[in-house]
């Protein structure tokens, strides 16, 4: 299992859009906010879909590109068969790329995009993604009209889209290196504690791409995980230490940043979370300039949970180096 390296690949923008209770949350920087969880559509998929239309319409407009200057649209979603992202893509006349590794998918779609662009058989790509809470818990959980209670260590997706454009075109965002990770399942069945799951193919990952590439914790100034929770960082941090006897240190996790204390649970889920923090919050900060980006996926679906089956996780890492 070998790192991936780039030379040539760049972020060159990006667009936010968050809903009802992301806007009014920790970080407030966003592109686009709404109120309405319907966002003047007739159902929560349809407002999904416009979330992602809108992305990519911004991205178009802010970089004065037209549809024929896109090579590739990668893009998935956590609805049954990525359906948002197939029905967004029927707007569009560009090349698709449809992706599935639930959480972790916004950085698998990079390092699909960005081996596209280092072999030089593409200039731009969008890397694009979304969820929903409303669509996401009828599908995994129970409609919110139920009423379920959750425990503590149950995490809460966002409503929110998010996408990027890759390029040759030089910027000061550069995708470096990547690791494509390993299937992993210790034998979890509890989908109310997702970050418990995912923690274990986070941590494999983590080791692995530090190990190829010969670097350690030092050589950055932040880990990026996805939305374990923070109750799933928790349990990354103690899995790391046991396992490969080192701490994680100068690690955050996207999930945790997103809500209030007051709002949800053990924080936030879904594919969105690592680019809204990454975007909004640590490019924002200028703070980080070695950035390894840890995004973590609990591959369940309800009918094989239903069965009693346990879930399956992965984890996809991208090095991201701020330039001056």
């Amino acid at each position: 299992m070998a790192n991936l390296n780039f030379n040539n690949v760049y972020i060159k923008d990006y667009f936010t859009i968050v809903g009802p209770k992301e806007k009014d949350s920790k970080i407030t920087n966003y592109n686009l906010k709404f109120d309405d969880y319907y966002f003047e559509e007739k159902t929560f998929e349809l407002a999904e879909i416009k979330m992602q239309r809108l992305v990519i319409l911004n991205l178009l407009n802010k970089n004065n590109l037209s549809q024929e200057n896109i090579n590739y649209i990668i893009a998935g979603d956590l609805i049954n068969q990525i359906a948002i992202s197939n029905y967004t893509m029927m707007d569009y006349n560009i090349p698709f790329i449809g992706v599935y590794a639930a959480c972790a998918t916004f950085p698998l779609s990079i390092i699909l995009g960005a081996n596209l662009i280092e072999s030089k058989n593409a200039k731009n790509i969008i890397c694009l993604t979304s969820s929903h809470n409303l669509t996401a818990e009828r599908q995994y959980r129970y409609p919110v009209e139920y009423g379920a209670p959750k425990p503590t260590t149950a995490t809460c997706t966002v409503t929110a889209g998010t996408g990027a454009i890759l390029s040759n075109d030089k910027t000061n965002i550069k995708v470096s290196s990547a690791l494509v990770g390993k299937v992993i399942n210790l034998g979890i069945n509890d989908v109310n504690h997702m970050g418990a799951i995912m923690a274990p193919a986070c941590a494999d990952t983590i080791y692995n791409f530090l190990k190829n590439n010969n670097e350690t914790m030092k050589d950055y100034d932040l880990i990026l995980t996805g939305d374990l929770g923070c109750v799933g960082l928790d349990i990354l941090k103690e899995y790391y230490e046991t396992i490969y006897h080192e701490k994680l240190n100068k690690i955050m996790d996207a999930g945790c940043e997103i809500f209030l204390d007051s709002q949800m649970y053990s924080g936030g889920s879904g594919p969105c979370c690592l680019p809204l923090i990454f975007f909004t919050k640590i490019l924002k900060s200028k703070k980080y300039k070695r950035i390894l980006l840890v995004g973590s996926g609990s591959l369940h679906t309800p009918v094989l949970v239903n069965q009693h089956q346990t879930v399956p996780a992965i984890s996809h890492a991208v090095k991201i180096e701020v330039l001056s």
